[in-house]
Order: structure tokens, then C-alpha cells, then sequence
């Protein structure tokens, strides 16, 4: 090893230290997100995402395991899983990398450090919080339009409201079907619940499918019905005789050109910071301007309260 087991555990502190409020890290081969609690003088306390658990990794399990990798690769499909998080440790330090699914000690500290493990905060965010950004920043947005008419918008904002608007309609519906689910747990026949901003009760509808084609013809048959009468063209049928011959498109479809936008990237990271700088422009607030802000918000719950029980 390029470093003794003192400066490799300092080297794990200072890491661990160094890494961005938020930052997720996962294990190699399960694919658990953990994060680092706390730094101890003799171990690491983490806790996993998905479950909740606490677990230390310890000092001397890391030692041993360098020792380990001084003379040996470990091949990624082959670790334990109590092993795993240590794993994902060491490919923070420069001494380490993961190169074809093996982690390895690596002798140029320039080519190790370069963890696949590791997730940004902006990445790290589950979707309720990704929600909740998304809708900070709209509402951000559309307190600085003035006026808020997208025809008199420049371009730049125009496209950056378009982007939050189909972000925060996305997020809030997959949340929705969520909350859906749960409810219709709680909701009995005829029931509503109430909540502060609205009642929900549980509805049906149906929904028609045909049953299969025999079902159906026999059905006709026995109401003297011609079969025919019920018979379509399967579209994808006629799609590979349209592949297949000379036939043309225009001879059997009506095809209709509709212009629309569409999302083609987001930038998370740019997101994620102007996040932080709202942030930090709440938090640089002198004391008369942060009263303010609470006496706003008194004001709006109050105003919420008053119509609510109108």
C-alpha cells in the first residue's frame, strides 16, 4: 500500500468529511443508497435509505480489507453484502478505482478517487423532494414575471417556465396515483373524507373491453347478426403491407401533421443550484426583512383559513 492504516483511516475521515451536504452513496452490487451519519474515532455510522438501518463500518474492517486489495482485485459480482459499503468507501480515495467491475488498489493516486458509487445531491433527491423544488423554483419564476402572459415572455424564461410546468406536472401526478392508492384504502362506499383543502370521495366507472373473438361471434351468431358487421382493419396488420407493397400511406391512412414541444433535456444540476441560492438569499435576510417574510406567511394562512370556513 502507498499509505499505512493511520493515514488510510484519516484519508476515509476527511473524505467522508469532505462530501457534499446530501450527497448518497450506493453499494456496488445491490444497489442500496446509504448515507454517512456520523464520523467516529474508530468507525463510520451509515444509514441505508430504502430501509432505515444503521451500520457501522468499522476501522479495522477497512484496514483489512486494504490489505486485501494490496495483492488482490475484488470483482464487484463477488462481494458480500457486508462487505459491500466498505467497498464503496475505499473508491472515494484516490488510491482506488473500479476498473472492468473490479475494485482494485491503483498505484497513480490521479487515476483513482473517480467513485461510480457516489450520487450528487441533486440526483440524490427522492421524488417528493424533487417535487418540492420544482415547485419552489416555478413559484420563483412566476413571482419575477411581470406580467405573467407567456406571449410577453423571452424566449429563454418562456422555455425555462415550460421545462418547471411539465417537471412539476409529471412529479405531482406520479405523487398523485400514490396518494390515490392510499386513499382508496381508507374511502368505503358512499364515504368522503375531508382535509383542509378539499374532500375526496370514491367514485367507480367502467371500463369496456372486447371479450375474444369466438365469445363475440357466437354472441352474433345467436342474434342473427352478420359478422361482418362488427369486422375492423387492424392497424398493425395494415402497417407491414404498407412495408411490404407499393401501397401508399395517403391511400388508406388520413395523416394529419401536429406541431408540439417537447422536453428533450433538464438541467438538475443548474436547478439544484439556483435552489441553494434561494437558499442562501432566505437565510442573508436582516432581521426587519425575515419578520416580514413570517408576517407574510401568518397572513396568507390566515387568508387560507378565512375562505376555508366560508
Amino acid at each position: 500500500m502507498s499509505v499505512g492504516h493511520e493515514e488510510l483511516w484519516n484519508a476515509i475521515q476527511e473524505r467522508c468529511v469532505a462530501l457534499e451536504p446530501g450527497t448518497e452513496l450506493v453499494t456496488p452490487l445491490s444497489n442500496r443508497p446509504f448515507r454517512v451519519r456520523e464520523i467516529s474515532t474508530d468507525r463510520l455510522q451509515i444509514r441505508f435509505d430504502d430501509s432505515g438501518e444503521k451500520r457501522p463500518l468499522w476501522r479495522e474492517q477497512f484496514e483489512v480489507l486494504t490489505d486485501r486489495l494490496a495483492e488482490y482485485r475484488l470483482a464487484v459480482a463477488e462481494l458480500p453484502p457486508g462487505v459491500e459499503p466498505y467497498a464503496t468507501m475505499l473508491t472515494l480515495l484516490a488510491d482506488f478505482s473500479v476498473e472492468d467491475d473490479e475494485i482494485a488498489y491503483v498505484p497513480d493516486p490521479e487515476m483513482g478517487g473517480g467513485s461510480p458509487y457516489l450520487i450528487s445531491p441533486a440526483d440524490a433527491r427522492t421524488r417528493p423532494e424533487r417535487l418540492h423544488d420544482d415547485a419552489i423554483l416555478l413559484a420563483d419564476l412566476l413571482d419575477t414575471m411581470e406580467p405573467v402572459d407567456p406571449e410577453t415572455l423571452e424566449t429563454g424564461t418562456l422555455t425555462d417556465l415550460y421545462v418547471l410546468l411539465s417537471d412539476v406536472q409529471h412529479e405531482a401526478d406520479r405523487l398523485r396515483q400514490t396518494a390515490r392508492e392510499s386513499l382508496l384504502s381508507r374511502l368505503g362506499p358512499d364515504q368522503e373524507l375531508h382535509g383542509r383543502f378539499g374532500t375526496v370521495r370514491r367514485t367507480t366507472r367502467e371500463r369496456r373491453r372486447p371479450k375474444d373473438d369466438e365469445t363475440i361471434f357466437d354472441a352474433l351468431d345467436k342474434h342473427g347478426i352478420p359478422s361482418e358487421w362488427v369486422l375492423g382493419v387492424d392497424p398493425d396488420k395494415l402497417d407491414v403491407v404498407l412495408t411490404a407493397t407499393d401501397l401508399e400511406e395517403d391511400e388508406v391512412y388520413d395523416v394529419e401533421e401536429q406541431a408540439y414541444v417537447q422536453k428533450t433535456e433538464v438541467e438538475e444540476d443548474e436547478k439544484y443550484s439556483r435552489l441553494q441560492g434561494l437558499a442562501e438569499r432566505i437565510e442573508e435576510l436582516d432581521e426587519e426583512k425575515s419578520d416580514d417574510l413570517r408576517e407574510d406567511l401568518r397572513n396568507l394562512e390566515a387568508r387560507l383559513d378565512e375562505a376555508l370556513s366560508a
